[in-house]
């Protein structure tokens, strides 16, 4: 056996199981998680080694009531430090979820508008040109349909540089708001999906403006602090050594400019709220002065598509990805709760109206499965869930992202399995 598959196995072998929480965490309102039954545990095996081993991983499953956080490797290689429940890992693009979560809430509170054209929010000399005929609306650059390329202009050459370590840490707010009128804008706002970095990073900088607050104390306000994620920012704060190149530290991610498009950090606890909450936001406890209407509103509303998914692609939700379960995965039938699955996935009826919106809103499908992938410089992150069935995945693992594919493929089909699996019970 070659010495790299011998240092692969014994990585695989150290795989640990969580079931304590922090206690300054307030408890969820159903059974605590803890160690996984077999099946499970042979489920995730396979998942934890598309990991890379140098780089140490945490993963969340939820199946209704059952939580499991199952952790692997180190965080800090140097002195052996374990990955735990509460390591920190760079979330990446899944940043965006968090940016269309807090577009919900404050349309919810009708602070703005889904519709409401960015330059109500910028100042006045700072609008990228398009034509006129159709402004940029928020909810445009929520769904990648603003036609806004992928990163701001001027922003590449200052990343060569620096693309071992931190590529955009010296592009801030203010070269953004100078690069804005020289962005050029293709074709017609909402006709067409495009992803962009850019259009969900100003996105947080539109609502930061609304609201009077920077991106990310709005964002705990609003967001992480009603959910009780007390671990997630934008700061690097109490951050491990999770990813790893060539057996040197990786420098975390700086992206001032756009924090809103990925440059969160969080821990597999709070993933597991954070999918919780948009499984069942009965289960999250709230503080006294969360509004849990407003809350569970901008959950519902998040996770709507508002896309048609032409050309084979997911369709957009506010800042997920959503897909039909293919067919032959179990879901749950339309009457039942978790557990009655067997529906065929030709069967699939939309559950509930959907309020109308521009861009084509659409139902949300029995069969659905909610995601988004996120890659930085130190770590590679997924989170999924399928409502319905009441499952969801979330993997935070460091390492090389040469691994992120493989690792985003394991994790989609592990999803699928435990979606199946589940039903079968």
């Amino acid at each position: 056996m070659h010495v790299l598959d011998v240092v692969h196995v014994l990585y695989v072998a150290c795989i640990s199981y969580v079931s304590v929480r922090p206690p300054e965490r307030p408890p969820m309102n159903a059974p605590p998680y803890g160690p996984p039954d077999p099946e499970l545990d042979r489920l995730l095996r396979p998942l934890f080694r598309t990991a890379a081993p140098a780089g140490g991983a945490a993963v969340v499953v939820i199946r209704g009531d059952d939580r499991t956080v199952a952790c692997r490797g180190h965080a800090v290689r140097s002195t052996e430090r374990p990955v735990r429940a509460d390591t920190r890992f760079e979330l990446g693009s899944v940043t965006k979820t968090f940016t269309g979560l807090l577009l919900a809430e404050m349309a919810a509170r009708g602070e703005v508008g889904y519709d409401d054209p960015i330059d109500r929010y910028l100042p006045a000399d700072a609008a990228p040109g398009y034509p006129q005929e159709r402004p940029i609306t928020l909810l445009h650059l929520a769904t990648h349909t603003s036609g806004l390329p992928r990163l701001p202009d001027g922003v590449l050459p200052g990343q060569v540089p620096r693309w071992f370590t931190r590529p955009y840490a010296t592009f801030g707010p203010a070269h953004l708001l100078r690069a804005l009128p020289r962005t050029a804008v293709r074709g017609t706002p909402g006709t067409q999906v495009r992803y962009s970095n850019l259009g969900c990073g100003l996105l947080g900088l539109l609502l930061a403006n609304a609201a009077g607050q920077r991106y990310d104390d709005l964002l705990a306000a609003r967001v992480c602090g009603p959910l009780g994620l007390m671990d997630t920012s934008c700061g690097p704060g109490r951050e491990e050594d999770a990813g790893y190149r060539r057996g040197r530290r990786v420098p975390s991610f700086r992206l001032p400019a756009l924090p809103a498009a990925a440059a969160l950090r969080s821990t597999a606890d709070d993933m597991l709220r954070y999918l919780q909450a948009h499984l069942a936001l009965d289960a999250v406890p709230l503080p006294e002065r969360a509004d849990a209407a407003v809350l569970r509103t901008a959950l519902n509303e998040v996770r709507r598509p508002r896309t048609d998914g032409r050309r084979g692609g997911p369709r957009i939700c506010l800042g997920w990805n959503h897909r039909a379960l293919p067919a032959g995965v179990a879901e749950p039938r339309a009457t039942g709760g978790a557990g009655a699955f067997g529906r065929p996935a030709a069967d699939r009826k939309p559950v509930g109206p959907v309020p109308a919106a521009s861009d084509g809103a659409g139902p949300v499908e029995a069969g659905e499965v909610v995601y988004h992938v996120g890659a930085a410089r130190r770590s590679t992150a997924f989170v999924g869930f399928s409502p319905r069935a009441q499952v969801g995945l979330a993997v935070l693992a460091g390492g090389q992202p040469l691994r992120s594919r493989a690792l985003v493929q394991s994790a989609h089909e592990t999803l699928r399995v435990l979606i199946a699996e589940f039903g079968e019970d």
